[in-house]
C-alpha cells in the first residue's frame, strides 16, 4: 500500500523530467546554419537564422538579426553585418555588428570594426580600426550609409568625402 503512493510521485517527477528536457531542446534559440570544414563558397550569403563557419567564404555575409560564429577552422574573405559575431578563426573583411563583437584567442580579424561591444581575448589578433557606438548611433549611421548609397557622389564631391573620412 506504501508503494503505490511512492510510485506515482516517482511517474509524474520522471515524466515530468523527461517532458522538460526535450521541449527545452526543441525551443533552444540555437538554429543555426552550418558551413562545413570543406565546404568553400563564393557570393553573397543571407538570412534570418544564426551562421556557424568552418569551411571558407568569399563575398559577403549579411545575417543582421542574428549571430555569426566563425570556427576555429573558418577562413573568411568578406564583409560581415550581423548582430552578434563572434571569431575563432580567420576573417579578412569589414564587420559591422549591432550588439557584440567576440574575437576568441585563437582568433584574426584584419578590417575595419564598427560595434556596439568588443571583446578581444589575449592571443587574438585585430588589425584596423575600431568604432565603438552606442546603438541609436549605429542605426542613424547606417541609414546614413544606406542614403550615402542612394544618392551617389559625382566626380567632384569624391575628395571632399575622402578627406572627411580621413
Amino acid at each position: 500500500m506504501l508503494q503505490p503512493p511512492e510510485n506515482k510521485n516517482s511517474a509524474p517527477t520522471a515524466s515530468n523530467a523527461n517532458t522538460y528536457a526535450p521541449v527545452k531542446s526543441s525551443s533552444a534559440p540555437m538554429e543555426q546554419a552550418t558551413i562545413g570544414r570543406s565546404l568553400v563558397i563564393k557570393g553573397e550569403i543571407s538570412g534570418a537564422e544564426s551562421l556557424f563557419v568552418d569551411g571558407r567564404i568569399e563575398g559577403t555575409v549579411n545575417i543582421p538579426e542574428h549571430r555569426v560564429t566563425v570556427g576555429r577552422n573558418g577562413i573568411v574573405t568578406a564583409d560581415v553585418n550581423a548582430r552578434e559575431v563572434v571569431i575563432m578563426g580567420k576573417v579578412q573583411g569589414n564587420i559591422i555588428c549591432s550588439d557584440r563583437l567576440d574575437i576568441r584567442s585563437e582568433g584574426s580579424v584584419t578590417g575595419d570594426v564598427v560595434v556596439q561591444r568588443i571583446s578581444v581575448e589575449d592571443g587574438a589578433i585585430l588589425k584596423g580600426s575600431v568604432q565603438v557606438q552606442a546603438a541609436t548611433e549605429q542605426k542613424g549611421k547606417q541609414g546614413q550609409q544606406k542614403q550615402a548609397e542612394i544618392s551617389k557622389p559625382t566626380v567632384s564631391e569624391a575628395p571632399k568625402a575622402a578627406a572627411a573620412s580621413a
